[in-house]
């Protein structure tokens, strides 16, 4: 498959597939006569599970890891376990970051509904509210 087949296929960019190949994440295209990337058919796939691995939050270097893994023809399901328990460790952690962050936000807004007058900020400040 031609670069161009592979990325309407894949619902992605040439850009990002030259991307992907440089930093390891898909093998190195055939090269046509004429010097075009000609993808085998398995690509698809393996762009399908970069794409799913993003959306569930893993950077590329794991994904590359978690590849590289299955591409010396080992099973990485222990090590996809591991990351997405990490994964799910970090959002917990940014989740209850967020909720304190609403929190005070929500008390600010609070104390800036109440009815004062522009003006009633003192000269030094900035603003009242913050």
């Amino acid at each position: 498959m031609k670069i161009g087949q592979v990325a309407e296929t894949t619902g992605t960019t040439t850009k990002t597939l030259r991307f992907y190949e440089a930093e390891g994440l898909l093998p190195p295209a055939e090269r046509t006569a004429s010097g075009y990337r000609d993808y085998s058919e398995d690509v698809v796939g393996r762009i399908g599970f970069i794409h799913r691995g993003q959306a569930a939050g893993l950077t590329l270097a794991q994904i590359r890891q978690i590849l590289n893994i299955r591409d010396r023809g080992q099973t990485p399901c222990s090590h996809v376990r591991e990351l997405l328990g990490q994964r799910l460790t970090e959002l917990d952690a940014q989740t209850t970051e967020l909720l304190a962050l609403r929190e005070t936000i929500s008390q600010l807004y609070a104390q800036a509904a109440e009815p004062k007058q522009p003006e009633a900020c003192p000269p030094d400040e900035i603003c009242r509210y913050l």
